[in-house]
């Protein structure tokens, strides 16, 4: 602890994604906890000149706070490695993975770890083949996701056939790259992970119930749109198989420090993991402090154990 106030801590948040607030808020909680418990710190917007802006203010280690891309997406991640500036969190290659929803799927496949069927969009084809192609396939509802974005942004369910040619359109001239995910009918749940090497510990399974049809952008950052359950109503059993799966797939891909895996248990009890967040929200209506807080992890303990996976 005495080493890590030594050093200068610059909090990155902000940035350039969808999630740009969301990440403004997180940053700033995260820098207040530092600040109260006596580091020296500072915060930071993203910019271009990022490198010359750390190196000026002589800054150690980098806390990112980044949501979405060009932040958890490995890009800023490469840049802070190629300049030898310690950050928080999962390298390039897991950050890469994990924000890209097909490529940790095909991971997750590879590995026999369970995710919801799916379908890539290719968006270089007419929309009308695409659609043909995924009546054949799925059955409705079915859900269309981005494939590299966060916070659900833009993730739709579709519930009639009707409307799958207008949404798929409007969703690849916004997002251009999407995918058709099988809709799983059942509990919403979530799994924080943190620490690194022997010390890691899935935290408690996170029950999300929304008063929307499934745990949307709305559902996440509105007050009183979601009730958390803490433990979730699972059997000990399958409350069990749930965080060894969120272990297996944090590992499967390679994350470091912490994640969040978000998961959905069939009507079979089969636990479904959707994806895996490598930097999660610490807003004050997250997930993760929230699980951290109910085995008596305090939010100031919890940055520090973060900022801890810098080294």
């Amino acid at each position: 602890m005495q080493d890590l106030k030594s050093k200068k801590i610059c909090v990155l948040m902000g940035g350039r994604s969808g999630e740009r607030a969301v990440s403004l808020r997180s940053g700033k909680r995260v820098f207040e906890s530092l600040k109260k418990q006596g580091f020296n710190v500072i915060s930071m917007d993203l910019e271009d000149d990022l490198i010359s802006k750390l190196k000026k203010q002589k800054v150690d280690i980098v806390y990112i706070m980044l949501h979405g891309r060009f932040g958890e997406d490995g890009v800023v991640q490469g840049l802070l490695g190629m300049a030898n500036i310690p950050y928080t969190g999962s390298k390039v290659l897991a950050s890469a993975l994990a924000m890209n929803k097909l490529a940790s799927k095909r991971v997750f496949d590879a590995l026999g770890i369970p995710t919801p069927r799916y379908l890539e969009i290719d968006t270089s084809s007419d929309v009308k083949k695409e659609a043909q192609r995924i009546r054949r396939v799925f059955p409705f509802p079915l859900v269309l996701k981005p494939v590299s974005e966060g916070s659900s942004l833009g993730v739709t369910l579709i519930k009639k056939e009707d409307d799958l040619e207008s949404i798929l359109a409007d969703s690849v001239e916004k997002y251009r790259d999407v995918f058709i995910e099988k809709f799983v009918r059942g509990k919403e749940v979530t799994v924080g992970i943190i620490g690194k090497d022997e010390d890691i510990l899935a935290l408690p399974v996170l029950e999300l119930v929304s008063k929307n049809e499934f745990y949307d952008y709305e559902a996440k950052y509105t007050a009183g749109m979601t009730e958390f359950i803490l433990p979730a109503r699972l059997s000990k059993p399958l409350y069990k198989k749930t965080q060894q799966i969120a272990l297996l797939a944090h590992r499967a891909l390679g994350c470091y420090g912490l994640s969040r895996v978000d998961i959905m248990i069939g009507k079979n009890h089969v636990p479904y993991v959707h994806d895996v967040n490598t930097i999660p929200g610490m807003t004050e209506r997250s997930d993760l402090p929230a699980e951290a807080a109910h085995i008596g992890i305090s939010f100031d303990e919890l940055v520090v154990r973060i900022l801890e996976s810098a080294f």
